[in-house]
Parts: C-alpha cells; sequence; structure tokens
C-alpha cells in the first residue's frame, strides 16, 4: 500500500509540475510577444530599441539571458541522451519535461536579446558570470562545480568527460547518474534564476526567472526521491 501511495504522489507531482510550467510557458511567451510588439512599434516611430528601454549589454538581464541560455542547452542535451540510455519510464518523462520546458524557455531569452539587438556572447571576451557579482563566491554557485580544463563554465554544469560517460551507462546506472548531473545542474541554475529575480531590471525576465527557481526545485525534490527509489542519492 505505501508503494501504491509513493508512486501515486509521485505521478500527483510530476503532473502538478507540467501544468504549473505550462501555464507559465504561456504567460512567458504572452510577454515575449508584447516585448516584440512594443520593439516594433518604437522601429516604427525612428527609435532604436536601446532608447525604447533596452538594457545594457553588461547588465544582470543581459548576462543572465546570455549564461542561462547556454546553461539551459546542457540541460536538454542530458536529457535527450538518457532517454537513449534507458527504457525506465519515470525518468524518460522526466527527461521529456526538462527538455521541452527548458528548450522553450531558452528560446525566449534568445528571443529577448534579439528585441534588445544585443549579442548573444558577452562583449569583450567578458566570462560567464561576469553580471553575478557572487559569482566568484562559492556558495553563490550551488551544486557540483566541474571546474578544470574540462569542467563546465557555469554553476551546476556538467564536464565533457561526465556528458561522455553518461553516454557509455544503460540502465539503472544511466538513470542514477544523470539524475546526479541533472541535480547538480539544477542547483547552479536556481542559484543563476535567483540572482536575476534580484538583479534584473526587465519585470518580465524577473517573473521568469522566479518561474525557474520554483520549477526547479520542485524537480529537485523529485529527483531525490527517484534517486532513493535506485538506492543512490545527490552528490556531495
Amino acid at each position: 500500500m505505501t508503494g501504491a501511495t509513493d508512486t501515486a504522489t509521485g505521478a500527483e507531482r510530476r503532473k502538478t509540475t507540467r501544468v504549473r510550467w505550462a501555464a507559465g510557458a504561456v504567460v512567458a511567451l504572452a510577454l515575449l510577444f508584447a516585448g516584440a510588439a512594443a520593439v516594433a512599434s518604437a522601429r516604427e516611430d525612428g527609435a532604436a530599441p536601446r532608447t525604447a528601454g533596452a538594457p545594457a549589454p553588461d547588465s544582470a538581464d543581459a548576462g543572465f539571458a546570455r549564461d542561462m541560455a547556454v546553461h539551459h542547452q546542457q540541460a536538454v542535451e542530458m536529457s535527450f541522451i538518457v532517454r537513449d540510455r534507458t527504457e525506465d519510464e519515470d525518468v524518460r518523462r522526466l527527461a521529456y519535461d526538462i527538455a521541452n520546458t527548458q528548450a522553450n524557455q531558452r528560446g525566449m531569452l534568445l528571443g529577448w536579446l534579439d528585441l534588445w539587438e544585443l549579442p548573444k556572447v558577452a562583449p569583450g571576451g567578458e566570462p560567464p558570470m561576469a553580471w553575478m557579482a557572487a559569482g566568484a563566491d562559492g556558495d553563490a554557485h550551488g551544486g557540483h562545480d566541474a571546474g578544470g580544463a574540462d569542467g563546465g563554465l557555469m554553476p551546476g554544469m556538467a564536464s565533457r568527460p561526465e556528458l561522455e560517460r553518461l553516454g557509455r551507462l544503460d540502465g539503472t546506472r544511466a538513470e542514477v547518474f544523470f539524475l546526479q548531473l541533472m541535480t547538480d545542474h539544477h542547483k547552479g541554475g536556481v542559484a543563476m534564476a535567483e540572482a536575476c529575480a534580484s538583479r534584473c531590471g526587465v519585470p518580465a525576465e524577473q517573473r521568469l526567472a522566479r518561474g525557474m527557481v520554483e520549477g526547479q526545485q520542485s524537480e529537485l525534490g523529485l529527483m531525490r526521491d527517484m534517486l532513493a527509489d535506485r538506492g543512490a542519492k545527490p552528490r556531495a
């Protein structure tokens, strides 16, 4: 009976997460289209987006959009890898939800950069996370710090050797490693989104960042339970 209850609870939690993100995506897309209309109107009046209130290239808004787009791309990559390495429906469903959500959000972030007519790479060779003043503080990174020449460039990102290892594993071993990597990834993403929520100046981007925090924290709890079901736990 307990096992059945746990399964039902997990299914309900995943359903709630998907519904919440579907609603959030609709709201964010509406905001994106509204922003596009405003910029188009400004252009018709002969005003450039920069004079219409677009953030500066070195702002937290621009930095977060650039860095989180890259961060999300790796989450999508990991999700597609594990999809082909396991037959477990719960893991495959989680991977699909993450890939779908983060691909959509990445599109929004890159779309904002286009609307603002800002580059998708940091100007002047500025390193990732320069917009996040606390980025040099280890506590701000959250999750596993890949570090090193082969490591990730941002909080929680997996290193290339870790991604290659995930691609070689099968079954439960692939599931556990994916859940551990994605837990690290989400922790780093939450830290970045929290920073944007408090430092970004564009209200729509702040709302998207707060939605990321809520959604990824919910998935962190789900992944912790899924790891426990497999006799494992998040990495230290």
